[in-house]
């Protein structure tokens, strides 16, 4: 348990060195919203983001009433891909097609990755 304790401490900073790099070089705007992307061991969370008008434009995670009914367990892949088409077809609602994508500081590959594919099949473009 302490073990365990001890190797998140340590991999939490480069996860958020890692998002400070990304940031710099990517920002969302009106038409193009960040889509940020956030990973729990139990849950996963995406958002868009206007950051000219500091405004989140909607969002969706596991832990979503309607979301966590579907889901047997929110830190999966069947659960990334549940959340991914929910963001896009929100943002289709609102009128959002083309999206930046922020990894915030996670590797692309897993989850991350599953919820980007989720996203784009259901029609986000980025």
């Amino acid at each position: 348990m302490v073990k365990k304790m001890i190797k998140q401490e340590i991999r939490k900073p480069k996860v958020q060195k890692r998002h400070q790099s990304i940031r710099v070089k990517l920002a969302g705007t009106t038409e193009f919203p960040r889509l940020a992307v956030y990973r729990s061991t139990k849950h996963i969370y995406a958002q868009l983001i206007d950051d000219e008008k500091h405004v989140t434009v909607c969002s969706a995670s596991s832990v979503d009433k309607d979301l966590k009914e579907k889901l047997a367990h929110g830190g999966n892949i069947e659960a990334a891909k549940v959340v991914g088409e929910a963001i896009a077809k929100k943002a289709l609602a609102k009128g959002v097609e083309c999206v930046v994508f922020d990894r915030g500081g996670f590797l692309y590959h897993g989850r991350v990755a599953a919820l980007a594919d989720a996203a784009r099949e259901a029609g986000l473009m980025f």
